[in-house]
């Protein structure tokens, strides 16, 4: 979400208050993080990234809302994204609130830093692979750490597998994909979904080869999973978008996306081409964090594509490129992508 975000107070269907906190975790790039109050409990969701503006705008909202961080009781992420967890380096001293995140997520948070080390070797060995060269993949890489460079590791008191998905007045359910151990929670009548859907695109997705539990298989499984455990439900709440009232419209489009984009891959990988060739026929030129981002959705693509034998690997010159099969019409492959199964 970029230009200004805005903050709004809502109540459940029993009586549960919640207030929505805008948060601007980079420059014009802003966040929602919501503070529910249910009986005893007085639960952050999500705390932003961290930044001196993101830390002042979470002190301000709860300050709106009429509590101070002491009051808090938990903390608990929808997922290990920067944006949504970076905010408890500086939290974390002003609270002896509860931390909780899920399983998959706990050493992103708390032992951030050999995450990050290899999480970049992943990625080095990804974009190398992508058909960049080194200068390229040098810059891309320091982009990501730098993303990253001011949290500091904060220990996770619980972890919501071993709480069988409820803590408090929420309910959760897995969401794997967008990120290894992202949720969505479900308070009476109303979802916070994080990023599992996000208007006007599709959140990010890396390929597996970087991190497990994430890739297009995951997220379309886990949309299939979101719209049928949130039938009924009244608010959507979002980590970047305003309210929706309407899931299966937004899951409707998350799709739509995807195939507008994949349709583009499908018409390029004719020819044998690198996943950096496919990004640009995909995203046009790009550069910056903006790169980063599209190039590693593209690997999730093509790793789509290669895991469902649509595309063969094309060795030139040592660079590994990508073509699709002949006898597989664009519908065929792309009528695929509502209907993927986990193995």
């Amino acid at each position: 979400m970029s230009g200004p975000a805005a903050y709004a107070r809502f109540e459940s269907v029993n009586g549960a208050v919640i207030h929505r906190l805008p948060l601007e975790a980079f420059p014009n790039f802003w966040v929602y993080a919501y503070l529910v109050l249910k009986d005893e409990c007085r639960i952050l969701i999500d705390c932003g990234s961290g930044t001196d503006p993101s830390h002042e705008n979470l002190l301000s909202g709860l300050q709106r809302a009429g509590l101070a961080t002491s009051d808090l009781t938990h903390i608990l992420l929808t997922h290990a994204h920067i944006d949504h967890y970076g905010g408890l380096s500086q939290l974390k001293p002003l609270t002896d609130a509860k931390i909780g995140c899920h399983e998959l997520d706990v050493p992103t948070i708390s032992d951030h830093n050999e995450k990050l080390d290899s999480m970049a070797m992943r990625h080095a060995s990804f974009l190398i692979e992508a058909g960049l060269d080194q200068e390229t993949v040098d810059a891309l890489l320091g982009i990501y750490r730098f993303t990253k460079s001011f949290y500091r590791s904060v220990p996770v008191d619980m972890t919501y597998e071993a709480h069988e998905l409820q803590i408090g007045p929420l309910e959760m359910i897995h969401l794997p994909g967008h990120c290894a151990g992202h949720v969505a929670m479900r308070l009476d009548d109303i979802i916070f979904c994080g990023d599992m859907v996000v208007e006007g695109v599709t959140p990010h997705l890396f390929p597996r080869s970087i991190s497990p539990y994430n890739g297009l298989d995951h997220y379309l499984a886990s949309l299939e999973k979101l719209q049928i455990w949130s039938h009924g439900s009244r608010l959507i709440l979002s980590g970047h978008d305003d309210i929706k009232t309407d899931l299966s419209t937004s899951i409707e489009a998350s799709h739509q996306n995807i195939i507008h984009r994949m349709s583009k891959a499908v018409e390029a990988l004719h020819v044998p081409l690198t996943i950096a060739e496919v990004c640009t026929a995909v995203y046009g030129e790009t550069d910056g964090y903006q790169k980063l981002l599209v190039i590693e959705k593209t690997g999730a693509y093509i790793e789509y594509f290669d895991k469902h034998g649509m595309i063969e690997v094309v060795s030139d010159a040592g660079i590994k490129k990508y073509r699709r099969l002949g006898g597989i019409p664009d519908d065929g492959i792309l009528s695929k992508l509502k209907y993927t199964v986990i193995e």
